[in-house]
């Protein structure tokens, strides 16, 4: 059986803060309803400053999430490392995986968007050495003992619960990426569908003598949305599709950036035709013999009662058929 993931980024362009407020409430009772019924993975991911109210603030989302669930795993893919205090992120973190008995996954990448240092007041030209030193330090104060950090002396507690560590990947689409997952014996998550990188990681983890292993997206990782009709889905919410699709490209434009979600397209004609982003009915969606289904109910401000209708079709019945 497919892993089975419902994605929450909360864009919702032009919403007023009661809407906001009622937006991430639904999300919180969508992943409550995917834990009951059976879905293995909610996702969340970083950005901040955007126009259109992308979530900035993972962690207080996936603390939300865990407490409102029992059994899925949330992951953040991904956090942008450099734009964290270390300690405080090691804090986090171990706050979560005590909380919820070691269900939360954290990808650390870099980020491709120089904009968002900048607002940070972070080096963007730095951020190689910041991410080292990043994950180097969260996994000293992991072990809640006494280390060196930037000339004095720290201490993180309380320990996390998951041992050795809370799960902690390195993403990214570079070779320095995949060097620094192998480096510190951390799994590797590519960014996109990149057998080559995988092979270049497990060669540095032969060269360094360390342990790991790689979770890539397939070469097909379409964001999907259920419904019994659509074309008339693809009609009346195809917009919002294409609002996210734009956003991607415009953030993705420059050289080296590798994305499992990424779009040329410009009309919704397009991005229908793309198969970035597929509207299936559960038969559809049935065959499509992905190992990662990824349903993405909010997408680009979809209306929140087209959400749950896309939700409950994919629990209803898509789920017990590929439980047959």
């Amino acid at each position: 059986m497919p892993v089975t993931v419902v994605r929450f980024n909360l864009v919702a362009p032009d919403a007023t803060p009661a809407e906001l407020g009622a937006r991430y409430r639904a999300a919180l009772e969508m992943a409550g309803y995917a834990d009951e019924h059976g879905i293995t993975t909610v996702q969340t991911e970083e950005h901040h400053g955007a126009e259109n109210n992308w979530l900035p603030s993972p962690f207080v989302f996936a603390g939300a999430v865990l407490g409102a669930t029992r059994r899925l795993a949330v992951t953040v893919s991904a956090v942008i490392g450099p734009l964290h205090d270390p300690l405080r992120l090691a804090e986090d973190i171990a706050v979560l995986d005590l909380l919820s008995g070691g269900r939360l996954l954290t990808v650390a990448g870099i980020g491709y968007r120089p904009e968002e240092y900048a607002r940070a007041g972070v080096d963007w030209t730095k951020r190689g050495r910041l991410q080292d030193e990043l994950l180097e330090t969260v996994l000293k104060a992991w072990t809640g003992e006494e280390f060196e950090y930037r000339g004095r002396t720290v201490r993180v507690t309380p320990r996390p619960a998951s041992d050795p560590h809370p799960l902690l990947l390195v993403g990214g689409s570079s070779k320095a990426a995949a060097r620094r997952a192998a480096r510190l014996g951390l799994p590797f998550f590519p960014s996109a569908h990149m057998p080559e990188l995988e092979s270049y990681y497990k060669e540095r983890l032969v060269e360094y003598g360390t342990e790991g292993w790689t979770m890539m997206p397939g070469a097909e990782t379409p964001l999907l949305h259920i419904a019994e009709d659509p074309d008339r889905t693809w009609s009346e919410y195809g917009r919002h599709f294409l609002h996210e699709a734009r956003t991607y490209a415009s953030w993705q434009s420059g050289g080296g950036v590798h994305s499992a979600v990424r779009s040329a397209a410009t009309t919704v004609e397009d991005l229908r035709t793309e198969g970035v982003y597929r509207i299936l009915t559960p038969e559809e969606c049935t065959a499509q013999d992905l190992d990662n289904l990824v349903l993405h109910p909010l997408a680009g401000g979809m209306p929140v009662e087209e959400g749950w209708r896309s939700l409950r079709l994919f629990a209803e019945e898509v789920l017990p058929r590929l439980a047959s």
